[in-house]
C-alpha cells in the first residue's frame, strides 16, 4: 500500500494506478498539456474536476522538493503548489518504484518551447526575459538558491501585455535566511550556461528570430538582472534637505511592483546627507490593493491595469469622494462580472478572466480611435469576442489540446511530447539515464551505478 505525504490529504489519490510505472499510466487518467523538457518522466493526471502535475523521482529529491516548494507557497512566491509525495510503491510483481510528487497544474500557464513554437516576435521575448529575471530576484530576496534555473524550469502566465513567470522544478534548491554575493554570482552562472543551451537550441530548431543572438539574450538577462536587484536593494545618498527623495525611492519601487516592508534611513551628523537602503522588499503591491478591494486575484501587471480601469470608471461615474471600497464594488458589479459573463461559454477557456478584461481594455481603445468615438463597454465586448477571442487558442485542460502543434505536426503522444513527432524520421533517441543503459563511450560514466548510489 502506497503512502501518502500530504498537508492536505485527499481520498480521491488512493483509487489512482500508483502500482503502475508513470509512464505507463492508462490514457483515461492522463490529460493533454503542453510541458516542458524533463529528465524525469511527468505526466499531467485528471482527479475529479482538478489537474494535478505527477512526477517520477528518486524519494529524497521528491521529499525534498516537497519542502522547497512548501516554504516558497508559504512566502507566496511564485511556484507551483505542492501537494503530495506518494512513497512506497510497487508494481504487481512486489518490485518498488520511484515515489511520485504530486503538484496543482497552473492554469492558463505555458512552457517556453509551447510559446516559441507559434513564433515570437523580439520584444515579446524582451518580456519573457523580464518575467524571469524578476522571478530570479524574488528569490533571492526571501534566500532560495536555485542552482537549477533555466527556461525548462518556468511557466509563463499572460500578465496585461507582459508575463509572469512560475517556478516549477525546486529539486535542487535550498533555502537561506540570506544568500551572499557570491551565491548569488554562482545561480547567474548556472543561469548563463543554461539558458545559453536553450537559447541555441531554439536558434538550431528555428523558433528564434534572426535578429537574436544566444550570447546578447544570456547578457541581457544578466544586466536585466543586475539592474533590479540595485534598485530593489541598492544605498542612495541625498542632500540632507532632499527628504522628498526617500517618498520618491518608494514610489519607483512600487511602480516595480514590490511595497517596502522597512527603509534604513541614515542622517550624516551635521545633516548634511541621507542614506537611503531598502531593508525587506514584498512583491506584489497591486496584486494585494486589488486583492483587498475587490477579491479578485490576479497578477501583478493585470491588477495594475485593472485598478487604473477602476480609477478612470469612479471618475466617469463621479464618485471620486466616495469610499474606495464601495467603489470598487460597484466597478466589479456594474463593468467587470457583466463583461465576463458576455462571453460565450465555449470561449471562456480562451483566457483568464482578468488577463480577458485587460484585452478587452485594449480593443475597446483601439477601436475608439478607429472610429473616432468612444465606444461603450458592452459593444465593445461583442465585437473583441468576435474580432479576437474566438481566433485565439485554448490556454486551460484540453482532452486533445496538444494532438498537434507546430504547423498542424501530430505529436506521437499527445501525453509525452518528449517522444516526438508521428512523422519523425528514424528512431527517438534513447536517454541512457531513463534506462539505465551505460554510456560506453565514456568508460568514467556508469550510469547505472550512479543510479544505484543516489538511491
Amino acid at each position: 500500500m502506497p503512502r501518502f505525504l500530504s498537508a492536505q490529504p485527499s481520498t480521491r489519490l488512493i483509487p489512482l494506478p500508483w502500482n503502475v510505472p508513470l509512464a505507463e499510466w492508462p490514457v483515461e487518467y492522463l490529460v493533454a498539456l503542453p510541458r516542458g523538457i524533463s529528465r524525469h518522466v511527468v505526466r499531467f493526471i485528471r482527479v475529479g474536476e482538478d489537474v494535478y502535475a505527477a512526477k517520477e523521482v528518486i524519494e529524497t529529491a521528491a521529499l525534498h522538493e516537497y519542502r522547497m516548494l512548501q516554504d516558497l507557497h508559504r512566502d507566496d512566491t511564485p511556484a507551483v503548489e505542492p501537494l503530495a509525495v506518494v512513497t512506497g510503491r510497487r508494481d504487481l510483481e512486489g518490485d518498488p518504484l520511484d515515489p511520485v510528487l504530486l503538484t496543482r497544474h497552473l492554469s492558463y500557464s505555458l512552457p517556453y518551447r509551447s510559446l516559441f513554437n507559434s513564433g515570437v516576435r523580439p520584444d515579446t521575448v524582451g518580456r519573457l526575459l523580464d518575467a524571469l529575471v524578476v522571478l530570479l530576484v524574488r528569490l533571492h530576496l526571501i534566500g532560495f538558491l536555485w542552482l537549477d534555473v533555466s527556461l525548462s524550469n518556468v511557466l509563463f502566465r499572460r500578465d496585461a501585455g507582459e508575463f509572469a513567470a512560475y517556478l516549477v522544478d525546486a529539486e535542487t534548491g535550498e533555502m537561506h535566511d540570506h544568500l551572499t554575493d557570491g551565491q548569488r554570482a554562482h545561480d547567474l552562472q548556472i543561469a548563463t550556461t543554461n539558458l545559453f543551451g536553450e537559447f541555441c537550441d531554439l536558434e538550431a530548431g528555428r523558433m528564434l528570430d534572426a535578429s537574436l543572438s544566444p550570447e546578447w539574450l544570456v547578457e541581457s538577462i544578466l544586466a536585466r538582472y543586475h539592474a533590479l536587484w540595485d534598485e530593489l536593494t541598492g544605498v542612495e545618498e541625498y542632500a540632507g534637505d532632499e527628504l522628498f527623495r526617500i517618498e520618491g525611492r518608494v514610489r519607483r519601487l512600487n511602480a516595480l511592483g514590490f511595497d517596502v516592508a522597512e527603509l534604513e534611513v541614515d542622517t550624516a551628523a551635521d545633516g548634511s546627507t541621507l542614506r537611503i537602503q531598502p531593508k525587506v522588499v514584498d512583491a506584489g503591491h497591486h496584486s494585494r490593493r486589488l486583492l483587498r478591494l475587490t477579491g479578485l486575484d490576479t497578477e501583478e501587471n493585470q491588477a495594475r491595469r485593472l485598478l487604473n480601469d477602476l480609477d478612470t470608471w469612479r471618475y466617469r461615474n463621479t464618485l471620486q469622494g466616495t469610499d474606495e471600497g464601495i467603489a470598487a464594488h460597484r466597478w466589479l458589479t456594474e463593468a467587470f462580472h457583466p463583461v465576463i459573463a458576455a462571453v460565450p461559454n465555449d470561449l471562456a477557456g480562451k483566457r483568464d478572466d482578468a488577463q480577458l478584461y485587460h484585452e478587452l481594455l485594449d480593443y475597446r481603445w483601439y477601436e475608439s480611435e478607429r472610429q473616432g468615438r468612444e465606444v461603450p463597454l458592452t459593444e465593445a465586448v461583442h465585437g473583441y469576442v468576435r474580432d479576437v477571442l474566438s481566433g485565439l487558442p485554448d490556454e486551460v485542460v484540453s482532452s486533445d489540446a496538444m494532438a498537434t502543434v507546430e504547423g498542424g505536426r501530430t505529436l506521437a503522444n499527445p501525453y509525452d511530447p518528449s517522444q516526438g513527432f508521428e512523422d519523425d524520421e528514424g528512431p527517438m533517441p534513447v536517454d541512457p539515464w531513463e534506462t539505465g543503459e551505460e554510456v560506453v563511450a565514456n568508460p568514467y560514466l556508469d550510469i547505472s551505478s550512479f543510479k544505484k548510489s543516489k538511491d
